[in-house]
């Protein structure tokens, strides 16, 4: 996983290359921003995505920019980070956040074999909200046809980890100013049912855990 590029400068010692830890942070996630090149101009779009085994998963329009960027061999740097908390030191200089991140860079290849393709979707389906794919409809071939699968190894990258409190300058304790973290939490609301969702319809297991 390391790599000239890859190897964190800034604070080594956050750093970590084994695939365990990034496939963890991965999996806690399921959404990732892409950056790439086209004539010599950056674009960074957010976009969901799924991991299975060692490859990301990202998929789109037939049509899509990025997407087509990238299967004719563009290089992209895949981004993914979670906050934990906001850390707020005595002075401004030290305040910061902890947070999971993850970057990662390569090259995607495109998957034209039908099962694959349904399979790449199935796990992009499958990180967003785990046990829906059994539960819709699947792609007709039409739709199929209107979108595009790619898939990029885990094989260059890093994740960055801060965890704990501040860490202000030893004179900074002195003040009298607060100092502390944030936790950040992530929680989902009640279920909304669709305006024209039949009568009779319950919440499917997936959304109620049952």
């Amino acid at each position: 996983m390391k790599s000239t590029r890859s190897k964190l400068n800034r604070i080594p010692s956050r750093g970590h290359y084994d695939p365990e830890t990034i496939h963890a942070i991965l999996d806690n996630n399921y959404m990732c921003h892409v950056a790439f090149v086209i004539d010599g101009k950056p674009y960074c779009i957010p976009t969901a995505y799924g991991r299975k085994g060692n490859f990301i998963y990202l998929h789109g329009s037939a049509k899509s920019q990025m997407l087509q960027t990238l299967v004719d061999g563009g290089e992209a740097c895949i981004t993914v980070m979670q906050v934990d908390a906001i850390v707020l030191a005595r002075s401004l200089f030290h305040s910061s956040m902890n947070y999971h991140s993850v970057v990662l860079f390569g090259t995607g290849e495109e998957m034209t074999d039908p099962a694959e393709k349904m399979e790449g979707l199935r796990v992009v389906s499958e990180s967003m909200w785990n046990g829906r794919w059994d539960e819709a409809r699947h792609p007709t071939e039409n739709e199929m046809r209107a979108t595009k699968v790619l898939r990029f190894p885990i094989s260059e990258g890093s994740a960055k980890i801060r965890t704990g409190g501040a860490k202000d300058e030893k004179e900074d304790y002195a003040l009298d100013i607060w100092a502390g973290i944030i936790p950040v939490i992530t929680t989902y609301g009640e279920p909304v049912a669709d305006e024209l969702l039949k009568p009779g319809i319950e919440v499917p297991a997936s959304v109620s855990g049952k």
